[in-house]
């Protein structure tokens, strides 16, 4: 009797292995030969019909079809991985015919395969390989033959999210059924939806006169309108959010000059060539900690930003010691040493580094973005710069109005001779605040590294910005320089997506002109008197 036990418990775990096993390998003979031999048109259907079907085995063989790994004979279909052959209907290991032929795959019956994969993938118990199979099938046209499938996962998914995707890819293959009334339904689903690729396939039915029911392609008109209503707020939100990052960009430029020429009146030329140096300090750290410290790269940035302040502070303390400090009260003089220097500037770099741009990569925790939208990520990195340009505008903010230095700029700025007899030397008040100044145009290139090309131009591009964003904010004044700069991202921005960039930038430039033959003194101007008269 326990022998008797011990024995239907046996073959009990056997046929469980089995079952188990089973789902790997269960395509019959006919299905697989019929998938493998014959013309593109047979040897699709067949694979259509599996796949509605849901065959288990089918994701296993496709894949082997789609790497070339199978063969046939006139009675069999084979696996081969390795010189292993295995026979394609009980996954059992087989020895190979010698007569055995490669099956070859044209384009179309690749695709198919894909499409087939993608669709049984909708199946997977694993989340994110649904989610990707979903992602896969929705940037495509959809295939009709997927339905059964997609019908299948839209019933038996758990999460919340991707069964509303999975309810949409359901509508995107039901709005080509022979079925009127699935048409209107699938029609009325996709009305709901706020993807670009819903409304490609929308625009598709109308212009090539896929659906011919008069009722219904009005439908599809008016399902068409609510999705562009819902795409236009992504791209409206869009664009205002490229012009924050825009003139956080450019506010993280013109802090400097706010300092050195809004405080010190000195119209630096080479200020671009700091934020130049900025970022070269940050791929030269980039490089350090790629070569010394792989292991710790997503974390250079944490001291790219303090190196690239101490370098471009340093530079530019030496510019004031060596040839500005001459040059105080003589604006054209200084204009054209600055200019002079500059190109002396960017020419070292093409000496040192070449005159290609060199490639600063983004750590690991700032690629990528948020999907806010269908049609509207936001990148980490830009959210970065703009959370970083907040920062030091606090920063500078404090230092100015809160600490002993910031009021002995203000000292010296407002009264030089007064302040010298107070005791404030003003020479090395001169020398700091100036360093102060290229230091934030450093920190301004560090920045800036991480979201375009770092090459000995990289000034040239943002110096007559960053100068308008000074003048139009009012000179010295750190508010009108935060709402100048944040006004002109907007407004360059908007005005991209009306005339054009270069037309954006000429009306811009017509606009501040104007601006300032009726207010010159700017957005924000000094209160009081002078100190000087």
């Amino acid at each position: 009797m326990r022998r008797l036990i011990f024995r239907s418990a046996a073959i009990a775990l056997v046929a469980m292995i089995g079952a188990v096993a089973a789902p790997a390998w269960a395509l019959d003979a006919a299905q697989a030969r019929a998938i493998a031999v014959g013309d593109g048109d047979a040897r699709i259907a067949a694979l259509q019909d599996a796949v509605a079907r849901a065959d288990p085995g089918l994701a296993t063989f496709a894949q082997a079809l789609l790497d070339d790994s199978v063969k046939t004979t006139a009675t069999g279909v084979f696996v081969v991985h390795d010189d292993k052959a295995v026979d394609a209907v009980t996954g059992q290991p087989a020895t190979l015919p010698d007569d055995a032929e490669d099956v070859s795959n044209n384009n179309r019956m690749r695709g198919a395969l894909g499409t087939a994969l993608s669709g049984l993938r909708l199946l997977s118990p694993d989340l994110a390989t649904r989610r990707k199979a979903v992602d896969d099938l929705s940037g495509s046209a959809a295939d009709p033959a997927l339905l059964p499938v997609v019908e299948k996962a839209f019933a038996s998914e758990p999460d919340a999210k991707l069964k509303a995707a999975l309810g949409r890819l359901r509508a995107a293959v039901q709005i080509a059924s022979p079925d009127r009334a699935k048409r209107r339904q699938a029609i009325a689903d996709l009305s709901h939806s706020d993807e670009p690729t819903v409304r490609a396939l929308l625009q598709s039915r109308l212009a090539a006169d896929a659906e011919t029911d008069p009722e219904l392609r009005t439908a599809i008109a008016q399902a068409l309108v609510q999705v562009d209503g819902r795409l236009a707020w992504g791209e409206r939100l869009g664009v205002m959010f490229t012009g924050i990052s825009l003139g956080s960009i450019l506010l993280l430029v013109a802090l400097g000059l706010a300092i050195t020429y809004g405080l010190m009146g000195v119209i630096n030329m080479a200020h671009g060539e700091l934020m130049m140096i900025g970022a070269y300090t940050t791929w030269g750290v980039q490089n350090l900690f790629r070569h010394f410290a792989p292991g710790l790269f997503d974390g250079y940035v944490l001291v790219a930003v303090p190196a690239s302040f101490l370098v471009s502070a340093a530079v530019g303390a030496i510019l004031e010691r060596g040839v500005i400090r001459f040059l105080y009260g003589r604006p054209l003089e200084t204009l054209l040493a600055t200019w002079g220097i500059s190109l002396v500037l960017m020419q070292v770099v093409r000496s040192l580094f070449g005159a290609q741009n060199v490639e600063v990569e983004n750590p690991s925790w700032m690629s990528g973005g948020i999907a806010v939208a269908s049609n509207l990520t936001l990148p980490y990195n830009r959210l970065a710069i703009i959370a970083f340009a907040a920062l030091v505008l606090l920063a500078t903010f404090l230092l100015i109005s809160r600490t002993r230095l910031g009021l002995f700029v203000r000292g010296v700025t407002q009264n030089r001779r007064m302040a010298s007899c107070t005791g404030i030397d003003t020479v090395r008040i001169d020398t700091m605040a100036f360093a102060l100044g290229a230091g934030i145009a450093g920190m301004a290139g560090c920045a800036l590294s991480q979201v375009g090309n770092v090459g000995p131009d990289l000034g040239q591009s943002y110096i007559v910005d960053s100068f308008m964003v000074v003048v139009l904010g009012g000179v010295g004044q750190l508010a009108g320089t935060v709402l100048a700069a944040l006004g002109l991202g907007l407004m360059n921005k908007v005005l991209e997506g009306v005339a054009g960039a270069v037309l954006a930038k000429i009306f811009v430039l017509i606009f501040i002109v104007v601006f300032i033959q009726k207010r010159p003194q700017g957005l924000f101007a000094l209160k009081g008197r002078s100190a000087e008269s």
